[in-house]
């Protein structure tokens, strides 16, 4: 992704890092090299580096959306820093249950440091995000802690249907959908609503810019569909077809599973084979997806989302240039081409 093209993402990094990073030297010293590794702050041994700590988008929608209702984007960090924790908890136990190897072009931490360390680090984080709303509420009152565990919740729902779909012989659209509105929407929408929160949105407004956060949120994760069998590991920083290998059942596969053409039956016989999945299986079957009408069908949906989105982000009445900036983080984010 094209980090650069985007001010809410580099302010969204310059604010919160400070506070990304205090929060995680707050945890254990074994812990915290860990997670310093994870966000790419450190190398294996501790030994601080320069590379960056992810794209921080659920960061920069917490920042928005405090400030596209008249909040101080400062005041709304807690916010920002707890969704980012919650995000990274999820990916350190991502690589684990999908068995990736690689995180941001970089040996994943289940592989340097072991599975039990890096269940027990996202572990560690996910209570971090907490006790991060608990140090710092938001002034307006509203109730930060248990919109965040009801997130938690639903993301761990998510995952576990994704991860129950691989054995499933059938899935239908609907369901995976709504596995992706729990495992990457839930999130996106938390990071909106914490944002507005702590920026002191009406309810109608808070209840908004959350809905801006789901349909965001699901473009957000068919895009990642996308990039799962076609794109380019080089600038995903994710295995070459790693959903194919694991024969995943996400949205362009059931997609063509359904379709009912010649292409989607001879996809389904190869789900059901039993013989273990590679890269040139993985390379057929993205073929044939793409024949089935998977890949199409999946990028009409993202437009769909993402306009519904954005009738969302305005129907919140925001400041004109917050919502300019949250337009331009949602159409990056969304981008296909990366």
């Amino acid at each position: 992704m094209p980090q650069a093209r985007c001010g809410l993402l580099q302010a969204a990094r310059t604010l919160t890092d400070p506070a990304l990073r205090a929060a995680v030297g707050g945890l254990s010293p074994a812990i915290s090299r860990i997670v310093g590794y994870h966000f790419g702050w450190c190398d294996v041994d501790g030994v601080p580096t320069k590379d960056g700590a992810g794209k921080a988008v659920r960061a920069a929608l917490a920042l928005g959306c405090a400030e596209a209702v008249g909040g101080e984007v400062g005041g709304a960090v807690p916010a920002a820093v707890a969704a980012e924790l919650v995000h990274n908890a999820s990916l350190l136990h991502d690589d684990i249950i999908d068995g990736d190897t690689t995180r941001r072009n970089r040996p994943a931490v289940w592989t340097v440091f072991g599975v039990p360390a890096a269940i027990l680090a996202g572990d560690a984080l996910f209570f971090l995000a907490v006790q991060v709303l608990a140090d710092r509420p938001p002034h307006s009152g509203g109730e930060a802690i248990p919109r965040l565990s009801t997130t938690v919740q639903r993301l761990i729902e998510g995952e576990h249907a994704d991860t129950a779909f691989e054995t499933r012989r059938k899935v239908s659209l609907d369901e995976c959908l709504a596995m992706a509105v729990a495992k990457t929407g839930a999130l996106l929408e938390c990071a909106c609503t914490l944002g507005a929160i702590y920026g002191g949105a009406t309810a109608s407004q808070t209840h908004a810019l959350g809905q801006f956060g789901v349909h965001l949120g699901i473009a957000f994760q068919l895009v990642d569909d996308l990039l799962g069998i076609w794109g380019d590991p080089d600038v995903t920083g994710k295995p070459a077809a790693s959903d194919l290998i694991n024969r995943k059942k996400t949205v362009p596969v059931v997609t063509a599973l359904t379709s009912g053409t010649t292409a989607g039956e001879r996809l389904a016989a190869m789900y059901d084979d039993d013989q273990p999945s590679n890269i040139q299986t993985a390379a057929s079957a993205a073929i044939l997806i793409e024949q089935a009408g998977g890949r199409a069908h999946t990028q009409a949906l993202v437009d769909h989302h993402i306009q519904t989105a954005l009738e969302h982000l305005h129907a919140a009445r925001p400041a004109r240039s917050p919502v300019a900036e949250l337009t331009e983080l949602a159409q990056l984010v969304t981008n296909r081409d990366h």
